[in-house]
């Protein structure tokens, strides 16, 4: 391995369908398949994707996941690609979220995580300041998922 990866363990309530969604998402079949496990490697994000079945109630919510990519071309190819295999996303250029400028987009798997691919434009404060009138977007808005 020579770039090190973000190792996430996310337990799914539907395998198949969590299956799925990944390998569109990220454009390549697993690495690893097992009875109830099936892990990622996509070569566009350093993430270790594992997914386990059988999401049990009272475990813990995921807020949102995401990648964060070098250019905003790479975010650009990354959203036509994902938007050509039929996933819906939301598009967010040049959007001031969470202390920063931004291009991004976000897409939802199953259940119900959403997941966020971005680049950093430049963080807002290095940016003279902004004038009356023009508030920062509300980080429950942006840095959340939610629209």
């Amino acid at each position: 391995m020579t770039t090190p990866r973000v190792h996430v363990h996310m337990t799914v309530s539907d395998l198949a369908k969590s299956r799925a969604f990944y390998e569109t998402f990220f454009g390549v079949a697993p690495v690893k398949v097992k009875p109830g496990y099936v892990k990622f490697l996509p070569s566009w994000g350093p993430l270790n994707l594992a997914l386990s079945d059988g999401r049990a109630e009272g475990e813990g919510h995921v807020n949102h996941m995401g990648l964060q990519l070098g250019t905003r071309e790479a975010v650009v190819a990354e959203l036509d690609r994902i938007k050509a295999a039929g996933i819906p996303v939301r598009e967010e250029f040049g959007v001031d979220c969470c202390h920063a400028n931004q291009d991004k987009f976000w897409v939802e798997d199953p259940d119900g995580v959403e997941w966020e691919v971005y680049v950093l434009n430049h963080d807002l404060e290095d940016e003279a300041p902004r004038p009356r009138g023009l508030p920062l977007a509300k980080a429950a808005s942006c840095c959340s998922g939610g629209a």
